[in-house]
């Protein structure tokens, strides 16, 4: 038989059957196991791309849909999605297959960084991840973007917690003290704990972390809990054989389910109304989150009680009975002056999960996101995401060529998708920074009237207020749409300009207008020279911009070539009279 070898690139499986000593009382794969071979599995990706051992420096968010019973194969593939200096991005999939029926559901999917450790005390630049498909092209692009989250969490996280300050949300009735579910556990980290140069294993750490919290959550709902999704693991220092690992472990608040809320995506919530839902009633309290900080001591630090903060996590559980149906756990209330901050922290992170999950759980007939502290850093995820998407989708037919012009058309169900790509004699920076101006957009674009800045939200992004002149039949419509712009970071990488509609409170809907919906919009530009580029324009049509489009496709009109042209046009001049300065 011949060999197959190692998957390509940096890619690693795991398999492994869910044995007794995996489980639970449940006879369900435990959380902390699989966390495990999570880690592991994704750790022997990174270092299979980096050459040398890697450590585990953060894992972001992570969901658990499905469970994993005895009997059962655990399958996870985990693979580098792009590498930074020292750093990786790890893409991680875990799935579930059941041996007698062959059903396969996915079970997680998840985001790890990992770090390049070479020995000693030296650094290495690490190599390009190689791209073998449209996949890997699309993870690629889209890492970047996860990384500028993880950057600005913790900003985010502390205006919530101002926001949060000033309201007068908790109320003791019948609440239970979180003191009475503090948690406090002691591990000797061994030889079988860690690597090879004796760092404890990442994933190791997170099990036990979930160990303790779980007892934690036990001594609230009376029950065996079970952990539904982690808050991010963030590693902030290194720990070894021969450490003392304290964790300690105690519940920060009780939620009711996601499915409580019932608020369309786009309404506003004043912070008030948030919390106030966000700190239910009795009845109807069926999660709980448990806080976990770990501080490692060496033997010197033990005789002086001198702590290394080397870990925290927040993790989410439930309490289910033998029928597996939610138990309703009671409220907590903070009795100290840190309990109250772990209270209300709780309450921002928990804000945080829920207008992610709205975001990137959205529909095409939903009405555009609300615009807010919380969820800005997902939408202009979620605005660069969905660009990124239709530009790798496969199945583009060309409908029209007119010399440097090619116009494409994509079907999915009853979606229709358009590109229009342009050749173009200018460098690409400078069409990056002439396209990404939407006030400049009405020198060459007939569809838009007026555009005006209503936010200048940083250097990366803008909301405008854009209007349309009125075609036959139809009101004239206004749109405001959130512009994320990207430079390139890798010549073979486009600039990227993504646009999509959003919602402001502030900018209600009037009579004059129909407010129309931009799902996904946008340029990506290649460089090809130092004077020439393609410039692509992409737009998923809704009926808010159908009108501009159905004559053309039905072959009756030009205005998609001439707007095209216009653009070329536009472009081209500006680059000439840019020339004219610099000669003179």
């Amino acid at each position: 038989m011949e060999g197959r070898g190692v998957a390509e690139g940096g890619d690693v499986c795991m398999c492994q059957p869910v044995f007794p000593a995996h489980a639970d009382h449940r006879d369900e794969l435990s959380a902390g196991q699989l966390l495990k071979w999570m880690d592991a599995t994704a750790c022997l990706a990174a270092e299979k791309h980096a050459g040398v051992s890697c450590v585990t420096a953060s894992m972001d968010d992570i969901q658990f849909e499905e469970a994993a019973r005895v009997g059962q194969i655990i399958t996870i593939k985990a693979k580098v999605n792009r590498a930074f200096k020292t750093s990786m991005e790890v893409g991680i999939k875990v799935t579930v297959q059941d041996v007698l029926t062959n059903v396969e559901k996915i079970v997680s999917v998840a985001y790890a960084t990992y770090v390049a450790k070479p020995v000693g005390a030296g650094k290495i630049e690490l190599e390009p991840v190689k791209l073998l498909s449209t996949e890997d092209q699309v993870e690629h692009s889209l890492a970047i973007e996860r990384r500028r989250i993880r950057l600005g969490y913790e900003q985010v996280f502390q205006n919530l917690m101002q926001e949060s300050n000033n309201e007068d949300t908790f109320e003791e009735e019948d609440a239970v003290s979180t003191e009475l579910t503090h948690v406090q556990s002691t591990e000797l980290v061994q030889p079988p704990h860690a690597n090879h140069h004796g760092n404890t294993f990442g994933g190791q750490i997170m099990a036990w972390m979930e160990t303790v919290a779980s007892i934690s959550a036990s001594r609230l709902c009376r029950s065996y809990p079970v952990l539904k999704s982690v808050n991010m693991f963030k590693f902030w220092g290194p720990s070894v054989v021969g450490d003392r690992l304290v964790f300690n472990a105690i519940v920060n608040n009780t939620f009711q389910n996601s499915v409580g809320l019932g608020v369309r995506r786009g309404e506003a919530l004043p912070v008030a109304v948030w919390n106030k839902w966000l700190q239910p009633s009795w009845n109807s309290i069926f999660s709980v989150e448990v806080g976990v900080r770990v501080e490692a001591y060496n033997c010197e630090e033990w005789i002086k009680n001198q702590a290394r903060h080397i870990n925290s996590a927040f993790l989410i559980f439930n309490a289910l009975n033998d029928n597996g149906e939610l138990l309703t756990l009671p409220r907590i209330k903070p009795t100290t002056q840190d309990g109250m901050r772990r209270y209300r922290g709780a309450i921002a992170r928990r804000r945080i999960r829920l207008t992610r999950k709205c975001i990137l759980s959205a529909k095409v007939d939903e009405p555009s996101d609300l615009w807010e502290q919380s969820n800005q850093a997902y939408i202009s995820y979620s605005n660069i995401a969905a660009l990124t998407h239709l530009a790798a989708k496969p199945g583009w037919e060309i409908t029209s060529t007119l010399d440097d012009i090619k116009i494409w058309t994509h079907e999915e169900g009853d979606m229709l998708s358009l590109k229009v790509e342009m050749q173009v004699k200018i460098p690409s920076h400078l069409a990056f920074s002439l396209l990404s101006d939407f006030t400049l957009r009405l020198q060459w674009d007939k569809h838009f009237l007026t555009c005006k800045v209503l936010q200048a939200v940083n250097e990366d992004e803008k909301i405008y207020y854009v209007t349309s002149p009125p075609m036959t039949g139809h009101k004239p419509r206004d749109f405001v749409i959130l512009v994320s712009k990207r430079k390139t970071c890798e010549p073979s990488e486009p600039y990227i300009v993504a646009v999509k509609s959003v919602t402001i409170t502030s900018v209600p809907p009037s009579s004059e207008y129909c407010r129309s919906e931009i799902l996904c919009a946008g340029f990506q530009i290649y460089s090809h020279s130092d004077n020439s580029c393609t410039v692509c324009y992409f737009n998923q049509v809704t009926s808010g911009v159908m009108p501009y489009f159905a004559a053309n496709l039905t072959g009756s009109s030009e205005s998609i070539e001439d707007t095209a042209l216009e653009c070329i046009k536009f472009l081209e001049v500006n680059n000439s009279k840019l020339k004219l300065k610099t000669d003179f």
